[in-house]
């Protein structure tokens, strides 16, 4: 096994120095300092190599060039002043190098952003005046034979001093961009690269990067558009669209002159095609490209998909793998190729779903160069056990993953025919594993909090809607992909007594954990108040106090709706939210016209006035918020009529597949609840008759007369005298124990009947754990409990309504569901 552990700390600076003959002498002089700070990062623990160089009047160290990780992640800054107090200008003074603690690193670099596990750095004079600033995530630096190894390296970056970046300096047209006022003077070659015709050309920046690929225009921007301190050279390489809409790469040199007396910031420079600069691109604009793909990846599969897709292709490789290090088992994000026929039979034999595992101690040669934390190669022939081995029998190399002075992983790749392994490849191997390293850990933290966010989502929405009688409904839930971001959409179904049932959705302002837990909060009260058997208006303008009593930043909008399923009637209340839109059995939609509020808590007296809505059987009623129909480019009044005519397209008889459908083209950047509600109607309507009872000495037997006759005229005969017994009681405890009006209520739904008794007291009767010989009362709850199938008590507008369901042994004669002649009283 040929291995960076393996062959020992003493024949570090040899190897590098025989890396540095490969570095022909027809090389671009700056193409030539990149590959020696490649060299630097390839041989070294380092992850950050950059060269600062004095400016023309010697006044600071500009940057001149830098490889690896962004520099922008220790907080090195563009440039420094000679006669400054940093340590930069302390060894270009000195002429001797510093080796930096990460206590000493981050004294000196820009704390906006620095890693959380700090990082140790070297600075080394060079010839030219410069400073090489050499940057390792280790806390415990550079070691001697590294230290040796970078003295050797400093000396070798200043060979043939790199051609100053301007006009000439590449083998193409020169440019001058005059920066606050975006105006290019520009030479034929320029134009022609950029497909301009140079009597077409207006002289404005913005007409060049109109032809810019638009996944490359922000770095370009950066550059012609820096920060205003920054100084020195730029270089970058990007895309342009050809008139036959293939893509071009371009290499834009440049300088960046700051304004003097008389002058303005300027950008001199030249740009070639970089197709005719190099046959390829280098391992060095690799490694740029991974890391900008590396600092977007969000999760742990894109930091595999963006390794994947800097490594397979450069290396000519036949399977990548990227695992996770969990405990002592290889945790694998991703395979390319993805199918497990091409990967080893253990592998196959441990494939769990989609993701597989495979345990370390299996493979004790790649549990070595774990230890080792050194990029392992293997040569076609070696002697390795089965389960590494079928992964490259042309050669394998492991690439252990470390991050904050752990093993976050490994990167395997593997090739089919016999592979030889130059020190190119070692070096982009290596600087690869750094950055990956970082980044995994990175997206694994921002992975595990991803999903303690979304459980704390979940959990302050329904878990599952309740069915409903005489309707189906279904909801949808998209939250933002917009980073870690609670949202405050929330969405709620409540069945009401007598076949209502509540419709809540609503968004509260911000994406925050305030947010979220205003949104819970909200949720829960609107619950309760209708629970307690208020009309809308008066649930929501409830709501509404609370909300200004809690004394909260936020605001919330809502729209509540209240369904009749009997009577296919509803009453819509809104308060500062988007109006519910309702397809009709027809397949014709609108948007439904109703008079709104505004938003809760904005006002402590506010009116939120009812609209009635009128239901047919088969129509459908999508409540959402605004991140369903808003965007930056669609106001809210063309979502709405989009969002109508894709309901009036769909089909209602699959409301899932519909709602899906909707939020197909969702903005997520928002997040989207969405509730669709088809009303069927009853199948059977019950049966219903009511009774005011009044406090005289005969009330419980005229109750018990309006029920007797009720039951008669529904067909009711058997249970007679159990169903009086029941109201009887009722009846005398509401009498005997409350104040105030009492009502009786009768309902029959096929052959369940409710006894219902509503007073104006809100205390629940308490059933007694225990009743002596002579107690002369506290047995009515009891016989109600053992004639019922069951028996509770709700909340009615101040007061509660107490029920008893009784079921008959036969389906009364009068079952068709049609209102029979009122009984007389």
């Amino acid at each position: 096994m040929v291995g960076e552990g393996a062959e020992g700390r003493s024949t570090r600076t040899l190897r590098a120095e025989l890396a540095l003959k490969t570095l022909t002498a027809d090389l671009d002089p700056r193409e030539r300092l990149r590959r020696v700070l490649e060299i630097i990062l390839a041989f070294t623990h380092a992850t950050l190599a950059a060269v600062y160089t004095p400016d023309e009047g010697g006044e600071q160290l500009c940057l001149s060039e830098s490889v690896g990780v962004p520099k922008a992640l220790y907080g090195l800054r563009d440039a420094y002043s000679v006669s400054g107090g940093t340590p930069a200008a302390h060894v270009r003074r000195s002429r001797r190098p510093l080796w930096l603690t990460p206590e000493d690193a981050g004294r000196w670099a820009d704390r906006r952003r620095l890693p959380t596990g700090g990082f140790s750095s070297a600075l080394l004079p060079l010839r030219d005046g410069g400073v090489l600033a050499v940057v390792s995530d280790g806390p415990d630096g550079f070691d001697p034979e590294e230290r040796d190894c970078l003295r050797m390296l400093a000396d070798a970056v200043v060979g043939p001093a790199p051609a100053p970046a301007g006009p000439g300096a590449l083998p193409g047209g020169s440019f001058l961009l005059t920066m606050d006022s975006g105006r290019v003077e520009a030479d034929d070659e320029v134009l022609e690269l950029f497909g301009i015709a140079p009597d077409a050309f207006d002289g404005r920046v913005e007409t060049l990067l109109a032809r810019t690929v638009p996944e490359d225009l922000p770095s370009l921007m950066s550059v012609v558009e820096p920060d205003p301190l920054s100084i020195g050279d730029r270089e970058l390489e990007f895309r342009i669209l050809q008139p036959s809409g293939e893509p071009r790469w371009l290499r834009l040199r440049g300088r960046i002159l700051p304004a003097g007396e008389g002058t303005r910031a300027r950008l001199v420079g030249a740009i070639a095609d970089a197709s005719k600069l190099r046959p390829a691109v280098s391992d060095v604009t690799r490694i740029q490209r991974l890391a900008a793909a590396l600092a977007t990846a969000g999760t742990v599969r894109d930091v595999g998909h963006a390794v994947v897709a800097a490594l397979r292709k450069p290396l000519r490789a036949d399977r990548i793998a990227l695992a996770e290090l969990e405990a002592d088992r290889l945790v694998v994000t991703v395979l390319d190729p993805p199918d497990p026929e091409s990967w080893p039979e253990l592998w196959r034999t441990e494939w769990r779903s989609e993701w597989p595992d495979a345990p370390v101690r299996a493979m004790p040669a790649l549990a070595a160069a774990l230890r080792d934390g050194r990029a392992a190669i293997w040569p076609a022939g070696t002697d390795l056990e089965p389960a590494l081995a079928d992964i490259g029998p042309g050669g394998i190399a492991v690439l252990p993953l470390p991050a904050a002075g752990r093993m976050a992983g490994a990167c395997l790749v593997g090739w089919d025919s016999p592979h030889d392994f130059g020190p190119e490849e070692r070096a982009l191997l290596t600087a690869a594993a750094g950055l990956a390293g970082q980044a995994l850990v990175r997206a694994r933290a921002f992975d595990a909090e991803h999903e303690l966010i979304g459980m704390l989502q979940r959990a302050l929405l329904p878990r599952r809607l309740p069915p409903l009688t005489g309707a189906v409904a279904v909801a949808r839930y998209l939250p933002t992909t917009a980073g870690l971001e609670l949202g405050g959409d929330w969405y709620d179904v409540i069945p009401l007594p007598e076949n209502h049932v509540a419709l809540v959705i609503g968004d509260v302002q911000g994406h925050n954990a305030g947010a979220a837990t205003l949104m819970g909060q909200m949720r829960t009260a609107l619950r309760a108040y209708a629970a307690e058997g208020h009309p809308p208006d008066v649930v929501v303008s409830r709501a509404n106090r609370l909300l200004v009593d809690m004394e909260s930043d936020l605001f919330a909008t809502c729209c509540y709706v209240d369904m009749d399923m009997e009577e296919g009637t509803a009453w819509c209340v809104r308060a500062g939210h988007l109006p519910p839109v309702l397809r009709h059995p027809d397949g014709s939609t609108e948007i439904t016209e109703s008079e709104g509020g505004p938003p809760l808590g904005v006002l402590t007296q506010a009116d939120f006035p009812m609209s009635p809505l009128r239901l047919q059987p088969g129509a459908v009623l999508a409540l959402t918020t605004d991140g369903l129909v808003e965007s930056v480019d669609r106001d809210q009044e063309e979502g709405l009529a989009l969002l109508a005519g894709e309901l009036s397209a769909a089909d209602p008889g699959h409301l899932g597949l519909v709602a899906d459908a909707l939020l197909a083209g969702a903005n997520r950047s928002d997040d989207v609840a969405l509730l669709l509600v088809r009303y069927d109607g009853l199948a059977r309507r019950p049966l219903r008759e009511s009774w005011t009872v009044w406090r005289v000495p005969e009330a419980a037997r005229h109750a018990r007369r309006f029920t007797r006759r009720t039951m008669r005229a529904w067909g009711v005969a058997d249970e007679l005298d159990t169903i009086l017994l029941v109201v009887s009681e009722l009846v005398t405890n509401a009498l005997v124990h409350t104040d105030g009006q009492v009502r009786l209520d009768l309902t029959l739904v096929n052959h369940r009947l409710r006894v219902a008794v509503a007073d104006a007291s809100p205390r629940t009767p308490v059933k007694p754990t225990s009743i002596g010989w002579e107690a002369t009362g506290g047995r009515g709850i009891l016989l109600v409990e053992a004639m019922s199938a069951a028996w509770g008590a709700l909340p009615v507008s101040g007061g509660k309504q107490v029920w008893a369901d009784l079921l008959l042994a036969e389906p009364p004669a009068n079952a068709s569901g049609e209102p029979p002649a009122r009984a007389p009283t």
